[in-house]
């Protein structure tokens, strides 16, 4: 394998694995290209389903309460010590890095420069075209550019006349589990327009770094922050909440699926690995290095992981959970007595007010849930009493009150506090400065 140098960091909003390398209908080409050139991981979860939270787990390392980014930036949640980015960290290493669109991880006119970043490039409006020209400005070597974009992010795009006569055509697809009803179709044609728009312009900076000459010793990391932004998705622990598309090209590297499961707090060892550089001391993840060389599928290889912990604490509103999610079975734990779905922490749209005309809002909400994701892959049906799986469940909740322990969550020490200053909605009457969740 020849050894890589420079990174880019590919990210999008909202997106899980809707797209078309994971085998959705929705026609990415670009990702598909990039897709044939990588490694793809098949069963890669966010840390976090939500936008800052994911985001600094995988550019730390480190779980959500262990960096200290419990909410979403804009709304007064921070990290508490930047020096564990990998921007500060690689610029140590020597790098140069350049940032073009989206962070969300900071605040503020300055935020680039807080987290790190040696040039910022542009906002998100332009972010290709500025990822794209940096790149063919050579810039000198070894650098770091991180390329953000808010697709797709609600809300989608319009479709046209034409386009809404294609959602009533035989096979017109909806999100994934969702009953076939016109207002969702034309809901998720709106967000396959907002992938395609996402896709374009992962093409423009993959030309660019063809262009530059500078692919070779380039590695390429293509990501989203959590699933796509629909009820039961984005802001869950179900699999459509925290699972993410994750394709990680290395030059040299022959393409390989790795089915193995995999946390975002791993890339970070993954690419001290790929750069040849130590961990630093504050990593949680583990390295998914010895998962690449198994030829053309790696179900086989030994894993790296027994299981993955995902975790909410802040979206819109509080709604502090934890889960842990071996390659079967899911344990979701949450710490609140609301008892039903937490509606502002659903972003809005067509498919919430359909789902919402139909009495989803008093869906029940158990505090602890248990799923055969063999069985029941959409998580519907809560197996917590089921003694036929006492023994599997007595087992999640060891190793979930084990991590909990091991990386000393807040939670064991009483309800989170959000920080002064933040801003929240509240949830069914309470306040939203109000303590959230307590250990049951």
């Amino acid at each position: 394998m020849r050894e890589p140098k420079n990174v880019i960091y590919i990210h999008s909003h909202d997106t899980g694995r809707i797209v078309e390398p994971y085998g959705y209908p929705v026609p990415t080409p670009n990702l598909m290209r990039l897709a044939s050139q990588s490694v793809l991981f098949a069963s890669m979860f966010c840390a976090n389903p939500t936008c800052s939270p994911s985001r600094a787990a995988l550019l730390t390392g480190q779980y959500p309460h262990s960096c200290g980014q419990l909410g979403l930036a804009h709304r007064g949640f921070l990290m508490s010590d930047y020096s564990h980015h990998i921007v500060p960290f690689l610029v140590r290493q020597g790098y140069t890095a350049a940032l073009s669109g989206v962070q969300h991880v900071a605040t503020g006119d300055d935020a680039a420069a807080r987290i790190g970043y040696s040039e910022h490039l542009g906002g998100a409006q332009h972010a290709e075209q500025q990822a794209a020209a940096w790149l063919e400005s050579r810039p000198s070597s070894p650098f770091f550019l991180s390329c953000g974009f808010f697709e797709t992010h609600r809300e989608f795009p319009e479709i046209t006349a034409d386009e809404a006569r294609l959602v009533n055509d035989p096979g017109a697809p909806v999100a994934p589990g969702y009953p076939d009803r016109r207002p969702l179709r034309e809901d998720f044609a709106r967000y396959r327009k907002s992938a395609a728009e996402l896709d374009r312009k992962i093409g423009v900076v993959l030309d660019a770094l063809e262009r530059s000459g500078l692919a070779d010793e380039t590695i390429v990391l293509c990501t989203t922050d959590h699933g796509i932004a629909f009820p039961w998705m984005k802001c869950t622990l179900k699999d459509a909440g925290i699972g993410v598309m994750c394709l990680l090209r290395v030059p040299g590297q022959p393409p390989v699926r790795v089915d193995g499961l995999a946390s975002q707090v791993d890339l970070f060892p993954t690419l001290c690995d790929l750069l040849d550089l130590p961990h630093p001391e504050w990593l949680e993840g583990v390295s998914l290095l010895p998962l690449f060389d198994s030829g053309p599928t790696s179900s086989g290889a030994p894993p790296v992981r027994q299981e993955v912990f995902a975790e909410v604490n802040f979206h819109a509103a509080a709604e502090p959970k934890r889960a842990v999610r071996t390659e079967r079975y899911k344990l979701i734990r949450r710490y609140d007595s609301y008892g039903r779905v937490v509606l502002p922490n659903v972003d809005d749209g067509v498919s919430k007010d359909f789902f919402l005309a139909s009495g989803w809002a008093d869906e029940p909400q158990a505090p602890e849930q248990l799923y055969d994701l063999w069985l029941d892959p959409f998580e519907r049906c809560n197996r917590i009493g089921d003694e036929q799986l006492r023994t599997i469940r007595d087992d999640l909740r060891m190793r979930l009150d084990r991590w909990m322990k091991n990386t000393d969550d807040p939670l064991l020490r009483g309800p989170l506090t959000p920080p002064a200053g933040s801003r929240l909605n509240p949830v069914e009457g309470r306040s939203p400065g109000e303590p959230a969740g307590s250990v049951p």
